[in-house]
């Protein structure tokens, strides 16, 4: 396989792949967010693939991380593919490239893999890296600074890690996690000692001309065993007050910070609450758009909105203070963004989660999972509803 490969699937027949080329800029631990216009104008009319790490933040606001790192996935990546090519179910189209016989050979073999699971069954074994008393003391202090006033709500998450994993037993990875997900910002990201294997329904950002949209998830409910269960279920999260409380709260997080960047009197909440139905779940979901002022830069909508608020809590600055304090490893890439930037200047990022990350020099793999902490919340149901998120994606892999 080409060394790097970027692999973006909607799952409704279209997608982008891209591959080949070493135009790339990486950067470990990231201080301004300067080299990222830079490398952006530096390629009019081309596509640049790209990695948010979480800790991106690190470089917007004042804050840092100093806790464990297991696989060591760089703060940022923007890569300029020699290879673009858009997917319409079976037909393929050359965006950006040469089109030779090979360019397309690859492309062809790559999709008809990714739709093809052969489920052939991989054990890995993940460790929590917390215990369960450990999880359960940690949410009922974060509890205590919601009673305090110091927060409203803050999306609390733990690693589970894999330990000497070979190459060679990832390579069904992706395939097995979408056959099962079949979520609408999958991604697949493939360079240096990295593989990423992602099966998020979040969308982050988009732009679309002056346009911004956000769709925030805060709210998850599992698939009934036939329709009536499942009707019902979806019902239950749509009425759940907790849940629509959640979703509230980031929604008037992300309202705030497209503010920053839209034109006076823009910022409009286009659906609040919302349900969609996955293969797997049942997501509350609302929408928030806004009309960009002139003259925003790419570095200028990610200094007003990322991290996205469903990753971190309200407010934002203070519950990612708390995420550093209590959580005990360093989210990376987890919660951080995948996607692409057009030709034209638009821009389509995914939320990453439901996410496996794989450093091959390292042999590990790590898998983050969380929920939202509120007022309201049961420390036993949080750490229930972790294990709920992990298993899928381990049950997804597996085959």
């Amino acid at each position: 396989m080409t060394s790097n490969v970027c692999f973006l699937n909607s799952n409704n027949g279209e997608g982008l792949l891209a591959f080949g080329g070493k135009d790339i800029l990486v950067i470990k631990h990231v201080s301004s967010l300067t080299d990222i216009d830079t490398f952006i104008n530096d390629r009019p009319n081309k596509y640049i693939f790209l990695c948010l790490s979480y800790d991106l933040k690190n470089g917007i606001e004042s804050l840092s991380s100093s806790n464990n790192d297991s696989v060591c996935f760089p703060d940022l990546v923007f890569w300029c593919p020699d290879s673009v090519f858009d997917i319409k179910n079976e037909s393929l189209n050359l965006l950006q490239g040469a089109s030779t016989n090979e360019q397309y050979k690859f492309a062809k073999d790559f999709i008809s893999k990714s739709k093809s699971p052969n489920h052939k069954e991989v054990k890995v074994q993940f460790e929590a890296q917390i215990s369960k008393d450990t999880y359960l003391n940690k949410v009922n202090a974060i509890k205590e600074h919601i009673q305090r006033g110091d927060i409203y709500e803050v999306n609390f998450c733990q690693e589970y890690v894999a330990k000497n994993i070979e190459i060679e037993r990832v390579k069904e990875f992706y395939t097995n996690l979408n056959g099962i997900t079949k979520a609408p910002f999958s991604s697949y990201f493939k360079f240096a000692d990295f593989e990423v294997f992602c099966g998020s329904p979040e969308r982050f950002i988009q732009k679309q001309g002056d346009i911004l949209t956000a769709q925030p998830i805060k709210g998850t409910a599992k698939r009934g065993s036939n329709k009536s269960e499942d009707l019902q279920l979806a019902n239950d999260l749509k009425n759940d007050p907790k849940e629509r409380a959640e979703n509230i709260m980031i929604v008037d997080l992300m309202r705030n910070d497209l503010s920053k960047i839209a034109r006076k009197g823009t910022v409009n909440v286009d659906e609040l609450c919302e349900v969609y139905t996955y293969k797997t779940v049942h997501q509350m979901v609302s929408k928030v758009s806004c009309q960009l002022r002139e003259n925003q830069s790419f570095t200028d909508i990610i200094k007003a909105t990322f991290p996205m608020g469903s990753m971190t809590g309200a407010p934002k600055i203070r519950a990612m203070e708390l995420i550093e304090e209590y959580e005990n490893f360093k989210r990376g890439l987890y919660s951080g963004s995948i996607g692409y930037i057009s030709p034209n200047g638009d821009f389509d990022l995914n939320v990453v989660i439901r996410t496996i990350i794989y450093n091959s020099k390292l042999k590990s793999l790590s898998c983050g999972v969380g929920s939202a902490i509120t007022i309201k919340s049961d420390a036993e149901k949080e750490y229930e509803e972790c294990g709920i998120k992990v298993q899928k994606i381990l049950d997804g892999i597996s085959g």
